[in-house]
Formats: structure tokens, sequence, C-alpha cells
């Protein structure tokens, strides 16, 4: 694992959930927490309370749909730091989970715009600061819905989740990913799923109405572990907290 000492991360949608705990959690190991929050109380009340618990936050306004967000968002990371050792591009939106028949491009896009273009945007600006780092680190927060070995699986309930936008944004995320680590070997880029696949379970957060089985830390267990790798650690990999995932 990686020295905890002047370790920097930017997570986004990190207000709540499975962002909020993996700042709560990297922020014990004295990183210095870039907490990016789309409504600035909420973002502004979280870094308050990690910071109460003794993590260095500083609270980035970061609306992963918008280009002018995340270039703001960019600029105010520089202000603080010459690198960014990790990127959690966390922050996504669940769709309304509309039946394939009904679904139409209104009800996709906005879904791709958060989890797929908004990757991307964030990424994008990043770039230079990763690449400052001496080992940088990206993880996509992605589903095992995004994955084509769980959703054909007759055992997984979600392959029996009828809904266009979630899972296929999911899966075009994971490809991105890879696409990403083979482009950028200097970068490492995974991919982590806060559930356990082998078991069928997942984590209760605000996207799933609370409904999974799996607390929010545990739910984090993926993202810390990749977010922690030491510099020859994987890359392209999916990975939920029990180990590889299927693609």
């Amino acid at each position: 694992m990686t020295n905890g000492e002047q370790t920097s991360v930017l997570i986004t949608g990190g207000n709540k959930g499975l962002g909020l705990e993996a700042a709560r959690r990297l922020g014990e190991r004295g990183w210095t927490i870039f907490l990016g929050s789309r409504d600035e109380g909420r973002g502004r009340a979280a870094a308050d309370k990690l910071t109460a618990g003794g993590a260095n936050v500083v609270l980035v306004p970061l609306d992963v749909t918008s280009n002018e967000s995340v270039l703001d968002a960019a600029e105010l990371v520089r202000e603080h730091t010459d690198r960014l050792d990790v990127l959690i591009n966390n922050a996504g939106a669940p769709g309304g989970a509309v039946p394939p028949a009904d679904a139409t491009v209104d009800d996709v896009h906005p879904v791709y715009d958060a989890n797929v273009y908004g990757p991307i945007r964030v990424t994008h600006a990043f770039l230079p600061l990763l690449r400052a780092a001496d080992n940088p680190r990206v993880v996509m927060v992605s589903s095992a819905g995004g994955s084509f070995a769980v959703v054909t699986d007759p055992a997984q309930p979600i392959s029996r989740m009828h809904e266009l936008a979630y899972s296929s944004s999911k899966a075009a995320l994971n490809m991105i990913t890879v696409r990403y680590a083979q482009a950028l070997p200097d970068i490492k880029f995974n991919v982590a799923t806060p559930g356990e696949v082998a078991n069928h379970k997942f984590a209760a957060t605000d996207m799933n109405r609370h409904t999974g089985q799996l607390t929010v830390t545990e739910g984090t267990d993926s993202i810390v572990e990749l977010a922690t790798l030491d510099a020859d650690g994987p890359t392209g990999t999916f990975t939920d907290r029990l180990g590889p995932v299927g693609w």
C-alpha cells in the first residue's frame, strides 16, 4: 500500500454514500481529500464532518455534467497542489429504470451524461495533474450491472432488471477504463464495483434506496483497494471486494 503522507485524491460525488465513505477512509490515512460535490451546501456539510473527524479536506464544487464546472474544479485543485495522486470517478446517475420498450434517448442521455461523459470530462481535465504524480491511479466506480458476464447470468438478480440506461452506461464506462489503461500505461486505470458479485450482493446507498445487503463501508472496500495500489499494482482490471469480476 502507498504511504499516506502528502497523498492527494479527488473524489467526485463525494458528499454522500460511497464517495463520502471513501473520503472518510482515505482521510484516516492522512491523505488530502479534494471532495467533489455538485451541491455546494451538501458538500460543505460533508467536508465539515470529515474535517471534524481529523481529515484534511478541500471542498471542490463539481458537476461532472458541466464542462465549465469541471474546468473550474481543475483550476481550484491546481491552487492547492501541483499533482494529483488519485482520481476516483464516483459520481453517477441511476436513471429511472425505464423498460427497454419504453425507453427513449431523452431517458438515456442524462444517465450517459453523468456515468460516461462525466468521467471522460473529469479524467481529461485532471490528466496533467495525474501525470505529475509518481504513482497516479484512477478508479472508475462502476457496477456489476455493467458486466456482460453478470447480466447474462440468469442466477444474478440484475439479469431480470430490464432497463437500458444504467447498465449500458456502466458497460460503456468499463470499456472506457480499459482503453485508458491500454493507452496510458503510466497511470493505473481500474474499475471497482461496490458489491459481491459471487454472492449476488450490493451496497446499500441512496441510489438503490438502501436496499443493498452490504454496508457502505463494505461497498467501498474495492474502491479503497484500487486507490491504494502500489507502483507495481495492476491496471485495466474489474474488481469487487472479493476479487476480479468477469467483464
